[in-house]
Parts: C-alpha cells; sequence; structure tokens
C-alpha cells in the first residue's frame, strides 16, 4: 500500500425511473425518494445492507452536518440545502447515500489507501442491491440518465485522496494538472471542485463517464495514481537531502508538540511537514496513520462535534493544540 494515497472513493450517481429530478421534485416527492430508497436498502437481505442508519438532515445542527462534509461522508452541496434530503449511512462510515442531492441517489464507497477495485466492487454490490428494488432511469445510448451531462454514461466518480508536498514544494502541480486533463483525469483539492489544496492534500478524479466502461475508468486512475506517486518518491528523495527541508520538519513536529494555540490552517501546514519527514525517514517516532487521523480529528466543525459543545473560534484552536499536544508529544 502506497502511503501517498490516503484513501480510495467510488460514487455513483443515480436517478428513479418515475420521478422527476430532484431540482423538480415537490416536497411530497422528495419523502418518497426517501422512504423507496430507504425501503430497498432495510427490506434487502444482503449482508452489505444490514448496518445503515438513515439521518434526515433536518435533524442535524450545522456543526454536525459540515462535519460530515469535513470527513468526506457528504458534498458541500448536500448540506446547503436540508429540506428533503437524507443520509443512509454505514456504521463504519465506509458506505454512504446521499439522497435527493442533485441526483436521487448518490452512494459512495470509501476505503483506505490505493484500493480503487476493493471500493468499486463494493459499490456495484450496493449498486446491484439497489437497482433490484427500484427502477433507474436508463437510455441505451446515453446510459444512466443523471442531471448533470457530464454525469451521463457510467455516472461513476472515483478518485484517489493524495498527499503530495514533494511535488507542491518542487511547484511541478500546475503542469502535472495540465496533463491530467488531456487522459481524462482531474486534480483539486481535497473537497473536489472549486476546492484549494491544503496541507498539500489533492483529489484525483475520473472526468470521462461516457463512451468509457467503469472497469476501463478504474484502471486509467490507478496507473496515473501509480505514476504520480512513484513522481512524489522521486521529488521527496530529492528535496529530503536539503537542510532547509529537515529543518522546516523538525520544526514543525516540534511547534505541534509544544503550541498551546493552533488555527486549523497552521495545524494542516504542520502535519503536511511532517507527514513528509515520516516517509522520508527524518521522523520515525510518528506514522503517517496517526499524522492521518489527526488531519480529521482537528476539522473545525468535528472538534465541536465530538467536544459536544459550542466552542469559539479560540477555543477551537486550543483544543486543536491540545489534541495535537497529546497526540504527538
Amino acid at each position: 500500500m502506497s502511503n501517498e494515497v490516503i484513501s480510495t472513493r467510488v460514487r455513483l450517481a443515480r436517478n428513479l425511473k418515475d420521478y422527476p429530478f430532484p431540482c423538480r421534485l415537490s416536497e411530497q416527492g422528495r419523502k418518497k425518494v426517501i422512504e423507496k430508497v430507504t425501503s430497498a436498502i432495510r427490506d434487502s437481505n444482503s449482508s452489505i445492507a444490514s448496518d445503515f442508519n438513515l439521518i434526515k438532515l433536518d435533524d442535524l445542527t450545522e456543526a454536525q452536518g459540515v462535519s460530515l462534509v469535513e470527513r468526506h461522508l457528504v458534498s458541500p452541496e448536500f448540506i446547503s440545502e436540508t429540506d428533503g434530503r437524507a443520509l443512509l449511512l454505514s456504521k463504519d462510515e465506509s458506505m454512504s447515500i446521499m439522497i435527493n442531492e442533485e441526483d436521487h441517489i448518490r452512494l459512495q464507497v470509501i476505503t483506505d489507501g490505493l484500493s480503487l477495485e476493493q471500493a468499486y466492487d463494493t459499490a456495484d454490490k450496493l449498486d446491484t442491491l439497489l437497482d433490484e428494488n427500484l427502477e433507474f432511469a436508463f437510455d441505451d445510448k446515453l446510459g444512466y440518465l443523471t442531471q448533470c451531462p457530464t454525469n451521463l454514461g457510467t455516472g461513476m466518480r472515483a478518485s484517489v485522496m493524495l498527499h503530495l508536498p514533494a511535488l507542491e514544494k518542487s511547484r511541478t502541480i500546475g503542469r502535472i494538472a495540465g496533463n491530467l486533463s488531456k487522459l481524462g483525469l482531474t486534480i483539486r483539492g481535497a473537497y473536489g471542485e472549486g476546492s484549494e489544496p491544503s496541507g498539500s492534500l489533492y483529489q484525483l478524479s475520473n472526468q470521462v463517464t461516457l463512451g468509457i466502461s467503469e472497469r476501463a475508468a478504474i484502471e486509467n486512475l490507478e496507473n496515473i495514481t501509480k505514476q504520480l506517486v512513484s513522481q512524489e518518491q522521486q521529488a521527496r528523495e530529492r528535496l529530503a537531502k536539503s537542510i532547509d527541508i529537515q529543518d522546516s520538519v523538525s520544526r514543525s513536529l516540534g511547534l505541534l508538540k509544544s503550541a498551546m494555540v493552533m488555527t486549523h490552517d497552521e495545524a494542516l501546514k504542520l502535519l503536511s511537514n511532517v507527514r513528509f519527514g515520516i516517509l522520508s525517514g527524518q521522523i520515525k517516532d510518528v506514522t503517517a496513520e496517526v499524522v492521518d487521523s489527526l488531519m480529521e480529528k482537528i476539522e473545525p466543525a468535528t472538534l465541536m462535534v465530538n467536544s459536544g459543545k459550542n466552542l469559539s473560534a479560540q477555543e477551537r484552536d486550543i483544543e486543536r493544540a491540545k489534541i495535537l499536544r497529546e497526540a504527538l508529544s
């Protein structure tokens, strides 16, 4: 498993044949879609559907909704409107089904590391389960029908979350992004379209869904991911020899172990430096897995949800610093 790849996600967009797209659905129509999708899961005898919980967005606080986005369980667009929207979430949070986002169904599977085949196989099983109980909107020429034409065909978006500090420091990300678009892929910030990279985290995903099979898209993404990982490793090997980089890594770990107040942006930058130091062999008493866990725990809304308190910005910065000190000292 490559430590440069933090996680893998496969998402499938589907719509019910006899219902308008969510943007044209009435309140009653949205409720009916939620009922039908939920029943399809709960009435199934498949083990894959045995541990889903239904979460209605109306029942969540703002912090709880944002925390779902921070943990990459739902899209930012999904929580922007709560009426008539719901989430089916597995207990281990590896599978989720957004109901009435841009499409009636956005099912996704998240796995650790580079595991595109595993994630796709699980998503395919969940898709098959739903298809057996729901009639999807499908055209022989266009494939699965979706509200946005860019999702027509397979309706699949596969992506990997990459940590690419060496390529970022060497300022080659821009050139790489341009080349990737020619291959039917796109690289963005950690939260996808419209997001800026922070902590040197990037999301690489397929762009083409029409005229290509799901398996072919998965294979293409995996091959390009491995090439990017190789480039990152080569760039890291060169940069790790620099005393300035080594000093930056050491200072970052020192600050994380001692700071009393820490903003989110600063924490991500320092944790990224430490992760670089771990993979280059400079830091040996902390693992990349610990850093990955901390990156999730220190997110603003997740901090509040985990603390059970409505923390102010300063209180979050204090709590974040405490979590980092305790985990790394």
